[in-house]
């Protein structure tokens, strides 16, 4: 479930809105409300990038650093979704975790089943018909509780739910749908990557497997990803999909064995993304030195602003923004999204809607510059 105890300081609550914006260039230039897209790039994640480039002219190979900034962001990402780096995977993608953890299933016997929702990103639901090769059924259904409860039985080996739908916005009831998984014994996938850095989410309460990635809300690039798992898990799944930094011992060489790593470090894969995790880590910081409650609490106020001027316009949204995305139904979601752009404001669409996502650099100014823009192009509002 969503976590609602986390404790922030009080010096991260005021790296918000105006307070942290100056860090991320594009606002001298845009009105940015895209982030479910792509965060915008902060002056530290640059920075970040030219430390590496630095290193590498200076030293050549620097692998005993790279490999520490890869444990860093294992560490970062851990701390994030309240799991223990030992219970935290480090991937290129979302769709490379979640290959390398279905791998670890065995579906070819009676418990086979694998349960979706319409709302999951691309990845999950063509991840899961791939294993149909293996064996597996494939169930999708509603995203609401009782729709996953009619499907899971006995037979399901694994269940998966996005936390926020890049869709429609929705927020789905992860710690119910995980009670059902658990009360039938199978499995449950949970993809934070629209909601981690602006949601609270505790990966001990929210499911068995957490997955996310930097490109969004982690105020990254593309190219890395995690995989945090609830304790105890790792040790009961083995994986078939590994790498050579899935090994035991990675600077041992060997190549006589299949010999996972003890830890999660047995869903890494091969040579780690190291600019890109240079990045993550950099991005990471950010988002810890403000503190997620912090944000999500900012971007609560602002997102409620933005859901009250879309009403007085007429609008509709396309589900409830209980996150910090926002879909607003268009009959034009194209030309929206581009006569927005011609007036500076950065959005994206959506099955029919206009995406605004909001973020911890985001302000009212900025919501206000949206539905101004939206008064004035009120005939594409649906």
């Amino acid at each position: 479930m969503v976590a609602d105890t986390v404790t922030e300081t009080d010096a991260g609550t005021r790296l918000l809105g105006e307070a942290i914006r100056g860090r991320f260039p594009v606002f001298e230039r845009k009105v940015y409300v895209n982030s479910c897209s792509q965060g915008a790039l902060s002056n530290e994640v640059r920075a970040a990038y030219e430390e590496y480039l630095a290193g590498w002219d200076e030293h050549g190979a620097e692998w005993e650093h790279w490999v520490e900034r890869a444990e860093a962001a294992r560490v970062a990402f851990a701390g994030l979704v309240c799991a223990q780096p030992d219970d935290v995977a480090i991937q290129t993608s979302v769709s490379a975790a979640v290959s390398a953890l279905v791998s670890a299933l065995d579906l070819s016997g009676e418990r086979n089943r694998i349960v979706i929702s319409e709302n999951e990103f691309p990845a999950i639901g063509q991840i899961a018909h791939a294993q149909e090769l293996r064996g597996a059924e494939v169930v999708q259904v509603a995203p609401e509780p009782e729709a996953y409860a009619a499907a899971i039985d006995e037979r399901t080996a694994l269940v998966c739910s996005t936390l926020v739908s890049y869709r429609t916005g929705a927020v789905h009831d992860v710690g119910a749908i995980h009670g059902l998984a658990r009360e039938h014994g199978a499995l449950m996938l949970v993809d934070g990557y629209q909601g981690i850095g602006a949601i609270p989410i505790d990966v001990r309460q929210a499911g068995d497997v957490l997955v996310g990635g930097t490109v969004k809300y982690l105020l990254a690039s593309a190219g890395l990803a995690f995989m945090a798992c609830r304790p105890g898990l790792v040790t009961e799944l083995l994986p078939t999909q590994t790498g050579w930094f899935a090994d035991e011992n990675v600077f041992e060489m060997q190549i006589e064995r299949y010999r996972p790593h003890r830890s999660a470090r047995r869903f890494d894969a091969g040579t780690p993304p190291v600019p890109n995790i240079y990045a993550g880590v950099a991005g990471a910081g950010l988002i810890a030195e403000a503190g997620v409650l912090a944000i999500a609490q900012h971007v609560r106020t602002l997102v409620e602003r933005l859901v009250a001027g879309v009403d007085e316009l007429g609008g509709s949204l396309a589900a409830p923004a209980l996150g910090p995305l926002a879909c607003v139904r268009s009959t034009d979601a194209p030309a929206l999204v581009t006569a927005l752009a011609e007036e500076e404001i950065v959005a994206s669409e959506r099955d029919s809607s206009l995406r605004v996502s909001l973020h911890l650099y985001n302000t009212a100014d900025d919501v206000d510059a949206v539905l101004a823009a939206l008064e004035r192009h009120r005939a594409l509002l649906a």
